[in-house]
């Protein structure tokens, strides 16, 4: 059940980011800033803001949602810069890897700041070559939640020795007020008595008809 309201709650979030589809195309390059190995980049990506470290030498390390790997295993397919096509069917799929890619590709075209995660959070940043020597150590396959465990988590745990993300905190934070509102359990059951209306008596209308008003009225 659990697991289910997470996978909800991730397909919830990922629609409650479409403000940005501005970014679906790949802008004109911009300058990129001086960059030090061990630096903390942020970039505005499809949906959310994405973040990497710099290894130095044009190279960035980052977590970044791909459904290339699920539909093929050449390497020469995969390699090529992930577009925003890709990512969100990558979120969808929940199939992810820590790659290393060139500065350019990793900015996809959006203007990139600088450690200007330094400012937000309570944490002091590790030396710099260990952050980005725990990037390096976890280039490769790994496991991928939008919401639980993201590229924000990736770097935050690189760069300050916590796993944290400022954009999970919101988006949680926006859920409870609409959990603590109890007129969205009225509203959740009125689209769910239209739904049954529309497609008849099932377990996979019902159901959710009445657990999910459930749900709400109890977490409230």
């Amino acid at each position: 059940m659990l697991d289910s309201l997470t996978f909800l709650f991730e397909k919830f979030f990922l629609l409650s980011s479409l403000n940005v589809f501005k970014s679906l195309w790949r802008e004109d390059p911009v300058r990129c800033p001086v960059l030090r190995r061990g630096d903390l980049l942020e970039v505005q990506r499809a949906l959310f803001i994405h973040y990497g470290i710099c290894l130095g030498e044009n190279r960035v390390a980052h977590l970044m949602p791909d459904i290339m790997p699920v539909l093929t295993r050449d390497r020469q397919l995969i390699k090529p810069v992930v577009t925003n096509k890709r990512l969100i069917l990558g979120c969808i799929y929940r199939t992810a890897s820590i790659r290393v890619d060139s500065v350019e590709d990793f900015a996809y075209g959006a203007q990139i700041l600088v450690n200007d995660m330094d400012k937000k959070v309570k944490w002091k940043a590790l030396a710099s070559e260990e952050v980005a020597r725990r990037a390096e150590k976890l280039v490769g396959d790994f496991p991928y939640s939008l919401l639980w465990n993201n590229c924000e988590h990736f770097v935050t745990y690189c760069r300050y020795g916590t796993a944290a993300s400022q954009q999970t905190e919101k988006f949680c934070d926006c859920l409870k007020s609409i959990i603590r509102d109890q007129r969205s359990v009225a509203l959740t059951v009125g689209i769910g008595v239209m739904y049954i209306l529309c497609f008849g008596l099932a377990p996979s209308t019902t159901l959710p008809t009445i657990l999910i008003p459930f749900i709400l009225w109890m977490a409230g």
